[in-house]
């Protein structure tokens, strides 16, 4: 697989001299690659689409082409059905706790409300929805169709799901990210960068913010920091109730997620051990919005 991979980004249009390749690591629904093409370096990623997870390349070709024009991502400067390709930018991929230092907690911030609310103004495909509770609906049919060894729990995290779906309530509706891991920043020294828009579309933007949250496990107090100034407002006990319903509602995509991936996934991966971590994240915040919201 990597050789065929690496002799199909070797015979790519777009390269002036002959390249030198290197696989990255990380990509759950994809292969990345570095490549050098004389004196400059670019990220290919290779992907089909994935109606399994919801996901359009051309969609996020669209996406990474927007967040470029709107100075969010680094420049897209090929593509082909299944190929991205595009300009590597040297600095720190962000770990959790690099997301979770309250010095970089307002730089992301501000990069989150840049691409929410610029990014539709660049986009120009078909407008793509990531409402994660219908797409909770879609795992849980391919879970029974798929006979997942996770069936008997289907009805229960579906009667939660809906629970959760009532307790957001109204939401307003910006072009989310949809997929905020840490390794999805980059620091360069002096900007900080967004990248991979598998799951990119419109959504909450509460979705973005619990995301971030649950994913690289920020405090409450630095919840409350990021709604506070996100929003520009204080938050009252409805609005947090609606906030920390959604991050079990992100929990639970990532537990469902991975379960899919379980049995769709070709990619050498241990999902069962992702599943069994995401699936006692998301019980825990569950049990907490319980007993508190």
């Amino acid at each position: 697989m990597k050789d065929s991979l690496e002799s199909k980004i070797a015979n790519l249009r777009c390269w002036n001299s002959e390249v030198v390749i290197e696989p990255l690591s990380g990509g759950m629904t994809n292969h990345n690659f570095k490549v050098l093409d004389g004196d400059q370096a670019f990220v290919v990623r290779i992907g089909s689409d994935d109606p399994v997870h919801l996901i359009s390349r051309r969609n996020e070709a669209a996406a990474s082409q927007a967040a470029y024009e709107i100075g969010a991502s680094p420049e897209l400067v090929y593509r082909e059905p299944g190929v991205l390709v595009i300009r590597f930018i040297e600095g720190q991929v962000f770990q959790e706790i690099d997301v979770a230092n309250n010095a970089n907690l307002p730089r992301i911030i501000e990069l989150l409300q840049h691409f929410h609310h610029q990014t539709p103004k660049h986009f120009h495909e078909v407008p793509m929805m990531f409402w994660v509770f219908q797409v909770l609906r879609h795992y849980r049919h391919l879970l029974e169709t798929g006979n997942s060894q996770h069936r008997d729990r289907l009805p229960e995290l579906s009667d939660i799901a809906t629970g959760l779906e009532k307790s957001v309530g109204p939401v307003d509706i910006v072009f989310g990210h949809n997929d905020l891991l840490a390794a999805n920043f980059i620091d360069d020294g002096e900007k900080l960068w967004l990248i991979d828009f598998d799951y990119a579309g419109f959504n909450s933007p509460l979705f973005d913010l619990s995301n971030l949250a649950s994913n690289n496990e920020l405090s409450q107090d630095q919840e409350l920091f990021l709604l506070e100034t996100y929003f520009g407002h204080s938050f009252n006990c409805k609005q947090w109730r609606s906030y920390y319903a959604m991050k079990c509602a992100s929990l639970l995509r990532e537990t469902m997620w991975s379960m899919v991936a379980e049995i769709h996934s070709e990619l050498e991966v241990d999902f069962v051990e992702y599943t069994s971590k995401n699936l006692e994240r998301f019980e825990q915040a569950y049990k907490i919005f319980l007993n508190d919201y």
